[in-house]
């Protein structure tokens, strides 16, 4: 993740996520991505009455007011994997440490080139589309299959101009635009920091409803947990503002630190009644580390 910008290129990056990410995830998941990937494309196959235990996203609701008790759909697992990478790359996607090169873009780029290196190469599709902030939808790579596709993905991400200023980052519109292109049910990722407007969650919602959801929220420690650097101007990456403050204040730290953790509790709580399983992740956390802890989280959840 630190290497010069200057340096990168699709084929370096995929050779070195190769052997320091998904050889080691191979190791440690043995080759069983089933954790991770449960739910993806599904065939319907029967109706039978609800159980306890069952997901009730499955219930068919207009079989259960026909019926007058609750039935539930079950489906078959499709072997073909459609894999869909929702990506916020709004200006604040480009806050880290700069000297590292650890932005949550950078760990955006690993994160989906790995996952796409996973899902391709045992012969699956994937695709993807781009937002740079506001409510601009930048553009849609069809999903395909193949090496030549997980570079492309890469590429791209590589060429998206970075925007100094945006207006306020609105999720929706990525996520309707998700809604209106995605056909066939698929395994949709939606990597964000959700710094956004309000007003996402319903399509969220909808989203979950057609397709497996799994939200990655990326974030920076500093932006829970601000350094004492003494005098310092903050800008905010979305309209850049400037405000000066005095970071060795221990009760402005104090103050930043409460509202950071308001901001964590409302969006598991929008998660959550979403029903969509989120993974954290850090800019200064291990890929490999994230990745298994999430498809243990999952595995878990299924039991």
């Amino acid at each position: 993740m630190n290497t010069p910008s200057s340096a990168l290129t699709p084929e370096r990056i995929l050779q070195r996520l190769d052997w320091q990410v998904i050889r080691r995830l191979d190791g440690l998941l043995q080759g069983d991505y089933r954790s991770l990937f449960y739910g993806y494309g599904v065939d319907f196959a029967d109706l039978r009455e609800y159980q306890p235990g069952d997901d009730i996203r499955y219930i068919d609701w207009n079989v259960t007011a026909r019926m007058d008790a609750p039935y539930v759909r079950q489906y078959v697992e499709d072997r073909e994997i459609t894999g869909w990478f929702l990506l916020d790359l709004s200006p604040s996607m480009d806050f880290g440490a700069v000297q590292t090169q650890t932005l949550k873009r950078t760990v955006l780029l690993d994160f989906v080139t790995t996952l796409a290196r996973l899902l391709t190469r045992h012969g699956n599709r994937v695709g993807a589309i781009f937002a740079s902030g506001g409510s601009r939808v930048e553009r849609t790579i069809p999903a395909r299959g193949g090496r030549l596709q997980v570079l492309r993905l890469a590429n791209d991400l590589l060429k998206q101009p970075r925007l100094r200023q945006a207006p306020l980052t609105d999720l929706t519109p990525l996520l309707l635009a998700g809604l209106h292109t995605i056909k066939k049910r698929s395994l949709l990722f939606i990597i964000s920091d959700f710094i956004s407007a309000p007003g996402w969650e319903r399509p969220l919602s909808l989203l979950n409803q057609r397709h497996e959801v799994l939200a990655i929220r990326l974030w920076d420690p500093r932006e829970i947990e601000l350094p004492d650097l003494g005098p310092i101007i903050m800008e905010d990456a979305e309209t850049g503002e400037q405000l000066y403050v005095d970071t060795h204040d221990k009760k402005f730290r104090q103050r930043f630190q409460e509202a950071a953790q308001r901001r964590e509790a409302a969006l598991s709580q929008s998660f959550k009644r979403a029903g969509v399983d989120a993974l954290s992740l850090s800019t200064e956390e291990d890929l490999v580390r994230a990745i298994v802890r999430f498809a243990k989280l999952r595995q878990q959840r299924r039991k």
